[in-house]
């Protein structure tokens, strides 16, 4: 699907490691070649044309984004530098002043680090407690865990809506429900979800909803967060400087701006920004929900060959998304990602920035294949073919 916009793709590689980012199609770097070329100015500081085109441009991106996952205005889009940047501006712009020695914040062994590390440090800094709600036997989060995880010293909840090494879509929209009947706020971490399938915030009702550009065929070094906007006039700028003052004085009198440029000091990523404008029209014009459909056919497809190979383990083959966890017998996963190589076919092997999930698992490290649309059933036949390789164990050794 689409492979003619993706000029790597002429490279005789087969690309199965989407959930760390996806390639990039040809219109991603018109745009920003058009900007770098022909109006190549800063963003709310000029006033003459190309910087008012700037403005237009950079400003148009924040309501395609708006629209792309049906927030109710762009006051409540803000820009950042990646998922993780998003979080962190949550966890100590929002929740450092929401939560009280001894409030509890709930999360899972899946998730990953850019949703743990962040809240470690917040635990220590405010005495705060940290739970993890259980997985079941398929490393799965559900409902029913959930609610029996929360205790009346629950506050909040973060968790990924698809994690990136099981693959399992998360009944968000029902954890948030049953959260808010009790009172406790919701952080979603939508990297592996926004760019696979229908994202409304609204119709989630999440407070807090992060994302990253380059997992969606857009720029690195973008990142986005999504707040209600009754939270975010609560959250606090964690990085000061130009763009997000309206006035200060030798006194140390300052006025900050409002939402969302308070929270998005010094000169934004421009081009990189316009850049996902670009993007975002683009991934609408072949829709989400058919991209969605086709991971999923990719995926049952590559579970199915998958399984006819000897000591092949899949660790995720029911989940719905387009990850695919697995190992081979007796090798090392960094082995046979290097082995793979060979052949120009690329997957991920570790502990994917999940490192407690080994816990679950009961094994550290994985390969990793992610599918995206410019995927193909024929790739996936040359992956098979590879693997069943009767001599392989022995070339890698």
């Amino acid at each position: 699907m689409n492979r003619e916009d993706f000029p790597i793709l002429k490279n005789n590689i087969i690309y199965f490691d989407n959930s760390a980012t996806t390639l990039k199609p040809k219109i991603l770097v018109d745009t920003l070649s058009d900007y770098y070329m022909n109006y190549s100015a800063n963003a709310h500081r000029g006033d003459y044309d190309i910087s008012l085109k700037v403005d237009e441009m950079y400003e148009g991106t924040r309501e395609f984004v708006k629209k792309f996952i049906n927030a109710k205005s762009i006051r409540e889009i803000v820009f950042t530098s990646g998922a993780t940047d998003s979080l962190n501006k949550i966890i100590f712009g929002f929740f450092k002043y929401y939560l009280n020695e001894g409030d509890e914040i709930l999360l899972s062994k899946a998730e990953h680090a850019s949703n743990l590390l962040p809240w470690y440090e917040l635990v220590e800094e405010k005495k705060l407690n940290l739970s993890y709600i259980d997985l079941d036997s398929n490393y799965c989060l559900t409902l029913e865990n959930v609610k029996k995880a929360i205790t009346n010293k629950t506050k909040v909840i973060s968790l990924a809506h698809i994690t990136n090494v099981v693959g399992d879509i998360r009944p968000i929209k029902e954890i948030i429900k049953y959260a808010h009947s009790l009172g406790i706020l919701v952080l979603i971490d939508g990297a592996q979800s926004v760019p696979h399938l229908k994202v409304d915030v609204q119709e989630l009702d999440c407070d807090f909803l992060t994302f990253s550009a380059h997992k969606m065929c857009g720029p690195t070094g973008l990142g986005i967060i999504y707040g209600k906007e009754k939270y975010l006039n609560n959250t606090h700028p964690i990085i000061f400087g130009g763009g997000m003052n309206a006035s200060f004085d030798e006194e140390g009198v300052r006025v900050y701006k409002e939402i969302p440029q308070v929270l998005e000091a010094g000169t934004p990523n421009i081009a990189d920004v316009i850049a996902f404008g670009s993007i975002i029209k683009y991934l609408e014009s072949i829709g989400i929900e058919k991209i969605s459909n086709y991971e999923k056919e990719l995926k049952k497809y590559a579970v199915s060959k998958l399984k006819q190979i000897k000591d092949i383990i899949i660790y995720n083959d029911s989940t719905e998304s387009g990850i695919l966890t697995f190992n081979m017998r007796d090798v090392f996963a960094q082995d046979l990602a290097i082995y793979l190589n060979k052949y120009n076919i690329c997957v991920r092997a570790g502990n994917h920035c999940a490192k407690i999930l080994k816990n679950e698992l009961k094994i550290k490290n994985t390969c990793r294949v992610s599918f995206y649309f410019y995927n193909t059933k024929e790739e996936i036949d040359k992956l098979v073919e590879v693997l069943s390789n009767p001599n392989l164990k022995n070339e890698i050794i």
